[in-house]
């Protein structure tokens, strides 16, 4: 971008200066490709580049502006540049899902996720680094190495959506495509101080469901506007998936600008949903700070407790799913599978489909007590993002020679708060509302809302950002 534009503008400001012909998509593109070139070595935010093919369709969106009669007729984005997380298809490029074990031919053909994307007018930056089968809540691996956090390189950026994260924290790009299973839009929110917004189960559709539907796409954005105007291209009603609601009655870049309803009921969770997990008292800070604002405004905090099962139904019900995270990709060599992915793999095959078919009900059953008692219960549920600042990289790593899957459980901290609503499908917002006194490092607090209810999320949350304002926040590198 010229001198004059801050690398760090929100999407939604990009795409105005755009349309106004304050600055060119080849400019714009340029400017992302010199910052990757000057950043990305350091941080590892992406795994495949495609400058050319980013120039190319920068150059076309130029020309759309150019072309167009009325700056309205354009798409809301054109020319906005977008990184892909590479978990899902883009047309002509690898998807590795960050896996050595992956083959490296071009897909034939886009994620339905991703046309979105490109129908919105978005310039497609490249593909972002992920964990294997985005199985783990960063990326530390043998096919794409090491991603770092921005605001301090020895820690980890959260993920799965880990170089999504970095790109847009160290302002690479000023959005960019995520994918959430069981936090890994949220982590990476709070690890990096960004907007990261889960969608409601089915809101946003993709060639099939993902994980039982624990998996959604959605965006890591520095503003709420951006999230909203994104949510608007993502959550398009689509006939033939299996879960679809219809398209909502308004625009959700509307509702953030609508009035809030008054005297919202707001519930709170700071007590680990896993018995043994502690919380750093800055994620718990972060809470409190988010309800002294939100009391201030004029909302109630009520002492309902959210009706938790426990620890050891939990956590069964939410493997028994993550165990067939990556069924359905092909490899081209399994075995060089991670380890701790041929562990879950061969639990999954341990499991006959009868039993299998059981733990999807009894999920489905956990997950019907939990919402039936949110919504008699809370408008709003407010807990902290993670139950720790962004771990040490290579902290996960602890254990794992004598048994893979302790990587998992190592990571129980970094998604213990998220994982719960990824079974239950509510929609979910981390939103970078504090910083840790003693090393600097942005702190989540997560608002979780009913089903369906993004709108009232995406309202909360921006009466938090108008009270504690973060996008002008710095990551050290950047």
């Amino acid at each position: 971008m010229p001198s004059s534009i801050d690398p760090f503008t929100s999407a939604v400001g990009l795409a105005a200066a755009i349309r106004r012909k304050e600055v060119s998509p080849v400019e714009v593109a340029d400017r992302c490709l010199e910052r990757m070139d000057a950043l990305d070595p350091r941080l590892n935010a992406f795994c495949h580049r495609a400058d050319d093919d980013v120039r190319k369709a920068a150059s076309a969106a130029a020309d759309a502006v150019a072309r167009a009669a009325c700056a309205e007729d354009l798409p809301p984005f054109l020319g906005v540049p977008l990184p892909v997380k590479d978990l899902l298809d883009v047309a002509g490029w690898p998807t590795t899902h960050g896996s050595a074990g992956a083959g490296t031919a071009p897909a034939a053909a886009s994620d339905r996720v991703v046309q979105r994307l490109v129908d919105a007018g978005f310039v497609l930056l490249g593909k972002t680094t992920t964990s294997e089968f985005g199985a783990l809540p960063f990326t530390e691996s043998e096919a794409l190495g090491i991603s770092r956090n921005p605001w301090d390189q020895d820690r980890t950026p959260g993920g799965s959506s880990s170089g999504a994260g970095v790109a847009v924290a160290a302002g690479m790009a000023p959005i960019a495509h995520a994918e959430d299973g069981g936090g890994s839009i949220r982590i990476p929110a709070s690890c990096n101080g960004l907007v990261g917004l889960k969608p409601t189960r089915g809101l946003v559709t993709n060639g099939t469901v993902s994980v039982e539907g624990l998996g959604t796409s959605g965006v890591l954005t520095r503003t709420v506007a951006d999230t909203a105007a994104a949510l608007d291209v993502l959550a398009r009603h689509d006939p033939a998936a299996w879960w679809s609601p219809p398209a909502p009655a308004r625009s959700f870049a509307g509702a953030v600008e609508a009035d809030l309803s008054a005297g919202l009921r707001i519930g709170v969770l700071t007590d680990s949903p896993v018995d043994g997990i502690a919380v750093d008292p800055a994620c718990t800070a972060a809470v409190d700070l988010a309800l002294r604002t939100l009391e201030s405004a004029g909302h109630h905090v009520v002492d309902t407790r959210l009706p938790l099962p426990p620890t050891d139904e939990l956590v069964a019900s939410f493997t028994m799913l993550w165990n067939v995270g990556g069924a359905g990709i092909a490899l081209a060599d399994p075995d060089r599978v991670e380890p701790h992915n041929r562990a879950l793999r061969d639990a999954a095959r341990s499991i006959d489909s009868w039993a299998y078919a059981e733990g999807v009900k009894r999920a489905q059953q956990l997950s019907r007590r939990i919402v039936e008692g949110f919504v008699a219960g809370f408008d709003l549920l407010v807990t902290p993002t993670m139950a720790c600042l962004p771990p040490l990289v290579g902290a996960w790593r602890a254990g794992t020679g004598d048994d893979p899957l302790t990587a998992l459980r190592n990571s129980y901290p970094m998604g213990v708060f998220t994982s719960v609503f990824n079974i239950t499908g509510q929609p979910a917002i981390s939103v970078p509302l504090h910083q840790d006194d003693a090393t600097g490092l942005p702190v989540g607090v997560q608002i979780v809302a009913a089903p369906w209810r993004e709108d009232l999320l995406l309202q909360v949350s921006r009466l938090l950002e108008l009270a504690h304002p973060w996008a002008h926040r710095r990551p050290s590198v950047g």
